[in-house]
């Protein structure tokens, strides 16, 4: 397993050994010591599955209250996934930073809490995208940042996403600054 660290501070990429032959594969998604010995969180209170359509776009969601981290990975397809810094006092407030996670890599992204995150489908097929969680939902603690925002300056990957009535109506960056939330790390 190799694990980088990305230019905004706390964001790991885990690159598991992906073990193949002619019958397909075999990869260990998470292992304790290892993750440890990487500075990998281990401790995890929830795990998600969604699966999208092609064009689908999700988020940029957050949970301020109590703050969550995720481990995102994809078995099924392809996304770019995107994060971005609201961190009060990040040097890197408001930055964002895309990857692509598929199933073919098995890579998993490390997202600490106090980011916004969200992903789109590429190429032709659903994706299925599952992420443990270190807090469990909690949906009166939760907030977004629209996909879309100028401020944010996300070249996503993909014309004309399908994006929920909910995500095309989350507010802007500047939303955020002027009335952000008391995160409860």
């Amino acid at each position: 397993m190799q694990v980088l660290r990305l230019e905004l501070p706390g964001l790991l990429l885990v690159s598991p050994t992906v073990h193949r032959d002619g019958r397909g594969f075999f990869v260990e998604r998470f292992h304790l010591e290892r993750f440890r010995e990487h500075g990998v969180p281990t401790q995890f209170a929830q795990d998600n599955h969604s699966r999208s359509a092609p064009r689908v776009l999700r988020g940029l969601h957050y949970q301020w209250r109590p703050a969550q981290g995720k481990l995102v990975g994809v078995v099924r397809g392809r996304i770019w996934d995107v994060v971005v810094d609201l961190r009060p006092d990040s040097l890197t407030f408001g930055r964002s930073l895309g990857t692509e996670l598929s199933d073919a890599t098995a890579q998993q992204l490390w997202i600490p809490a106090g980011f916004a995150h969200g992903f789109c489908i590429l190429g032709d097929e659903a994706a299925d995208v599952i992420y443990k969680v270190d807090v469990p939902y909690a949906p009166g603690g939760e907030g977004g940042i629209h996909w879309a925002d100028p401020d944010l300056g996300i070249d996503w990957p993909i014309a004309d996403p399908v994006v929920s009535a909910r995500d095309q109506a989350l507010g802007r960056l500047a939303d955020y600054r002027a009335s952000p939330p008391a995160w409860e790390f």
